[in-house]
């Protein structure tokens, strides 16, 4: 329930944003259907699917950003790093490991070991684990980034976006590309795709990316270089067109990837800058300080396999399309590293008492899910759409922590490395997980008039959570003896979460190139387990308040935006104003004595913000774009730690802005050259709720140029990302826990393309 004052905050919200989305449509503009210019010009306007069915972008009620293929080009967007720096109100940021990334979107934001607020579409498909989710990109077809609650489509997690990802789809003529590139760290890259018709009622597309990159940071106690990574991307997929109403899509994907991890640095001690061993200690804790030169004894690793098969049905019928969707995912990760104090100090060499120790994970994954739709015919007054999805979810999940002899990690998978081994387990907390999610969903949109469009959509989802705790849990000693318990090893833990997520909006078309659009929603993201027993073994060292279980999280959005086409086209804006009320937002806490990551809840948090974007065609050969967001988030309430009501949620920056230009031109009759700039400004933001320090503005500019031939068969690249090697911590965790951001890393690539 909205008491007075926030009901009334709301209301003035709402009256003000429709009045400055009025004031932003001129009256040039209002009367542009009667101009014979516009009559007569054609206008490219851009066509998405983000509500399930092909719209104007202009005609959707609500916040998106839009890449074609040719801006994916340009921009050289090749990771999911790269189109999130490219969006206002977005940020993202690559922390410990290869699966471990941090997704903030209008204020609200993802933990470790935590589900993101935005649900990610691949193909028609549904992500089911976030793990999967940065992985390199390559032949893409389009990417819509969108911004307010989409549960009431996509499911839990959308809370406060959605990304749906397109890749390229098999052509019925050969074709394809080649692309090869190196960079900085001893960077080599090669990828590809063919794609053509078997038969005249069979397609197929294949597509493989392979990059191999060394590393820049240096770690002064092995003498290797920090931040290598190997990774291998595949993927086929098969188009059958089986009549003219029946289509089957098949498609599989395959990640391989190698890397290390836990290149943390702890700034409650110095290190010796030959050694890497502690050589004194500091009261520092700040997220401004960056320590790029790591000391820990053991590199780290990561492995992670990913895959991926899906099977897509689309048949059409006079009444509308029946579409089903069935996936079934796997993720093996293993990785493991260096722990606090992340020195060259080891259990046989303490130095200064301070004794370093091991930490590892392992995670088994594995989830099939089942999506099927009816959707109506777009041409009515009425439209449609019902739906149902099943997912099954088998999760095992192992964090240790062990004794640091100086001679190594063993990856740790099903049990505890015991006495004798190269590095003893201290604590082993295991879970196999079974969870199943089923949820309904239907939306609705009706045609009160030409211009006035009147949407109501909504989702039940029911997630059912099974946790059995590995029976070999708990503390050991050096000669493999179980010394403590963690929690009650075997036990078996269940806790069901539901929520019903409605969403409705209001749009009104003032032209076919501009609108105005009101809505409000909800959004759900479930409950999860933390690792049995963490709760009373934190208590035990006197923290308080941290749960075995933690609860889901609610939110309630109000906004209102509107989007307009200037100039022909040559001009496209949009601006959106939005109000969230969150409850029981997760926020990540890490027991470094127990090795345990557990999630708690902020039961109350207060987002206000909103968007302005706007894209420019100066002239044929320049274009120019400009955005800002702003996000004012309010700690309204935080049992664990009531000091911090009245203070900023952590990993929010207060603002962001997206800016670039852009210029081709014919350099000779056969040949273009290409140039581009990009900077992209992330706001001050806190790391947790008592504000305990703040990292200031991040400001990047990357810049690409490049020589083209003019149809289109080759091109050469040349880029550099954090052109002006800005130094910063892509995340900090409270107590002194610092990842450095990559520096500046250049690129050369050449590409060629092929037609038959």
């Amino acid at each position: 329930m909205l008491n007075n004052s926030s009901f009334h905050k709301r209301k003035t919200l709402i009256s003000l944003s429709v009045t400055a989305a009025l004031l932003t449509i001129p009256q040039s503009l209002m009367a542009q259907e009667q101009s014979p210019q516009t009559e007569n010009a054609e206008i490219e306007r851009i066509v998405v699917e983000s509500r399930g069915r092909k719209e104007t972008i202009i005609e959707v009620p609500l916040s998106e950003k839009y890449f074609s293929a040719q801006e994916i080009s340009d921009a050289r967007i090749k990771a999911v790093d790269d189109f999130i720096g490219l969006t206002p109100g977005i940020t993202m940021a690559n922390s410990q490991d290869a699966g471990t990334n941090f997704i903030t979107i209008r204020g609200v934001s993802q933990v470790r070991n935590g589900e993101p607020p935005v649900a990610v579409i691949v193909d028609g498909v549904l992500q089911t684990n976030a793990r999967s989710f940065d992985q390199g990109l390559f032949d893409l077809e389009s990417i819509e980034v969108l911004r307010g609650p989409q549960g009431a489509l996509y499911g839990r997690n959308a809370t406060q976006g959605a990304i749906i990802i397109n890749t390229q789809k098999p052509t019925d003529y050969l074709e394809g590309y080649v692309e090869a590139g190196i960079g900085r760290g001893d960077e080599y890259k090669i990828e590809g795709s063919i794609t053509g018709p078997i038969s005249e009622s069979v397609r197929f597309r294949v597509s493989g990316n392979y990059t191999d990159s060394d590393g820049i940071f240096e770690n002064v106690a092995t003498g290797q270089n920090v931040g290598f990574k190997e990774e291998l991307n595949l993927r086929g997929h098969l188009n059958f067109i089986v009549s003219d109403e029946l289509q089957i899509d098949l498609r599989a994907s395959y990640t391989d990837t190698t890397a290390d991890a836990l290149q943390f640095s702890f700034q409650g001690v110095t290190t010796d800058p030959t050694t890497g061993e502690v050589d004194g200690f500091t009261n520092i804790n700040d997220s401004n300080v960056v320590q790029r030169r790591l000391s820990a004894n053991n590199l780290g690793f990561d492995e992670r396999e990913v895959s991926q098969l899906s099977l897509r049905v689309n048949y059409e019928t006079d009444f509308g399309t029946l579409k089903a969707v069935t996936a079934y995912d796997t993720i093996d990760q293993s990785s493991g590293g260096d722990q606090f104090p992340y020195t060259a100090n080891t259990t046989a060499n303490p130095g200064l008492s301070f004794a370093d120790g091991t930490q590892t994970q392992s995670v088994d994954i594995s989830t099939l899910s089942q999506d099927i739709r009816f959707v109506s015919n777009d041409d009515q007054t009425f439209r449609w759409m019902v739906g149902a999805y099943y997912l099954s979810t088998d999760r095992f999940i192992a964090s240790t922590t062990g004794l640091d002899f100086g001679n190594g990690i063993i990856a740790i998978t099903s049990t505890p490395v015991l006495g004798g081994a190269i590095n003893p387990t201290g604590t082993y907390a295991a879970d196999d997980n079974e969870n199943t999610a089923y949820a309904g969903y239907f939306n609705f949109a009706y045609d009160i008039t030409e211009e006035l469009e009147f949407s109501f959509a909504g989702r039940y989802d029911r997630d059912e959570r099974e946790q059995i705790v590995d029976p070999q849990q708990g503390g050991y000693d050096a000669d493999g003896n179980l010394a403590f318990a963690i929690g009650e090893a075997g036990a078996v833990n269940k806790a069901t979460f539901s929520h019903f997520q409605p969403k409705v909006s209001l749009r009104y078309l003032l032209s076919n190139d501009a609108s105005i659009y009101t809505s409000w929603g909800e959004g759900f993201r479930s409950g999860q387990f933390n690792q049995n027993g963490v709760g009373v073994s934190a208590e035990a060292l006197g923290l308080t308040g941290i749960p075995d279980v933690l609860d889901k999280e609610v939110t309630e959005t109000f906004e209102i935006g509107f989007k307009a086409d200037f100039l022909g086209g040559d001009l496209k804006t949009a601006g959106a104003l939005f109000n969230t009320n969150v409850e029981n937002a997760p926020f990540y806490v890490f027991v470094g004595v127990l090795g345990a990551q557990v999630l708690v809840g902020i039961e109350e948090v207060d987002i206000t913000g909103g968007e302005l974007e706007a894209a420019y065609a100066f002239t044929d050969e320049l274009t120019g774009y400009l955005g800002y967001a702003y996000a004012d988030s309010e700690v309204k309430e935080y049992q664990l730690d009531p000091t911090a009501v009245g203070n900023n949620a952590p990993y929010v920056p207060k603002s962001t802005i997206n800016a670039g230009l852009q210029y081709r031109t014919n350099l000779t009759t056969n040949l273009d050259i290409f140039a581009r700039a990009d900077y992209e400004s992330r706001g001050k933001q806190f790391w947790d709720p008592a504000n305990l320090t703040e990292r200031d503005t991040v400001n990047l500019v990357n810049f690409g140029l490049g020589l083209e031939d003019v149809e289109g068969t080759w091109a050469l690249t040349a880029s550099v990302n954090n052109l002006f090697d800005e130094e910063y911590n892509a995340e900090y965790v409270t107590g002194g826990f610092a990842f450095s951001a990559p520096p500046a890393i250049w690129r050369l690539d050449f590409r060629y393309n092929f037609i038959d």
